[in-house]
């Protein structure tokens, strides 16, 4: 679970201070204008994953750890064979394959019902109140996300988020998934901002390394706690929720 508002700023009193400015001139920095985020940094799919327990009951956890594992696996396989599909169509596809590779019965009635679960998505609980103050500070916010347009503007009409965003910004617009370079270029392109006004906010370890390749400032908001990834690139900040991004940008200036 998230930490509390408290228990983050805690954290990043003690931790962010160091992190704040990575080479330690603060006069060779850009001012950032710009936050983009990953839409699982903002939306919350664990109710996707409760909702397996109808289909495997007993065995959700699992079902849904193959699941994502597969989910990403196909967009990474199809950029690098060039063998596009959208990532509506992949997340199906790898819920198939979870529920064939586990001897679960899913039928195609039930499949579509539990992806229907991406288009009621709702915002985790320190994301309303973190994204207004980020807007109140003067930032332009943006998503950059693998999910399909369709996919992203239900999600920011069921989590009540609608005017909260300059752009929605769908990879599927260049064919491509993140951390194909390609993708994350998008934004400068379509939101006209140089990179290095532009802050990268992921959910992913893995788009945390990406977003740090292309050259964006990252601050990764680690809801899962999981360890960073091992790719020799690390993120230039770090917090479970966006409390310690607010902070983060906060202490940056």
């Amino acid at each position: 679970m998230p930490l509390t508002r408290r228990e983050t700023l805690g954290m990043a009193g003690a931790a962010l201070a160091g992190a704040v400015l990575p080479s330690g001139l603060r006069a060779q920095q850009k001012k950032i204008d710009t936050v983009i985020f990953d839409a699982f940094t903002v939306f919350d799919p664990r109710p996707i994953f409760d909702s397996l327990e109808e289909i495997a009951p007993g065995r959700a956890k699992e079902l849904g750890t193959l699941w994502r594992t597969r989910q990403f696996e196909y967009t990474w396989l199809r950029t690098v064979a060039g063998e596009y599909e959208d990532f509506w169509k992949v997340t199906r596809d790898g819920l198939v394959y979870a529920a064939e590779a586990l001897h679960i019965p899913l039928s195609p009635r039930k499949a579509q019902q539990i992806m229907n679960g991406y288009l009621r998505l709702q915002a985790w609980p320190d994301s309303k109140a973190a994204l207004e103050t980020l807007k109140e500070q003067g930032l332009k916010l943006a998503f950059l996300s693998n999910f399909t347009p369709r996919m992203l503007n239900a999600a920011i009409g069921s989590a009540d988020l609608s005017g909260t965003f300059a752009k929605a910004i769908s990879t599927d617009a260049v064919r491509t998934f993140k951390p194909d370079p390609r993708a994350y270029r998008l934004a400068v392109e379509v939101l006209r901002t140089p990179r290095d006004r532009i802050l990268f906010a992921p959910f992913a370890g893995w788009d945390a390394a990406g977003g740090k390749w292309f050259g964006y400032e990252t601050f990764w908001v680690n809801r899962l706690g999981t360890p960073p990834e091992v790719l020799g690139v690390k993120a230039d900040g770090m917090s479970r929720n966006l409390d310690g991004l607010v902070e983060y940008l906060r202490l940056r200036g």
